[in-house]
């Protein structure tokens, strides 16, 4: 294995442990209106979209 994928999966590994501590936000009080979900899952789809362009970035990079 070269040097520098040796250094490239701990750098991988503190960005994983830097996003997984901004998941640790402040909580927001849930909505008083009863009538269905608050949110429309833009927000979800694109914190999945954020991690699978990530894990693309990564297996790119170790591949390369």
């Amino acid at each position: 294995m070269s040097p520098m994928k040796l250094f490239g999966l701990p750098i991988i590994g503190l960005v994983f442990l830097a996003l997984m501590q901004l998941s640790y936000g402040q909580g927001v009080a849930p909505s008083p209106a009863p009538e269905g979900p608050s949110s429309d899952g833009n927000a979800i789809d694109q914190g999945i979209a954020f991690i699978l362009m990530l894990v693309a970035l990564a297996v790119t990079y170790l591949i390369h």
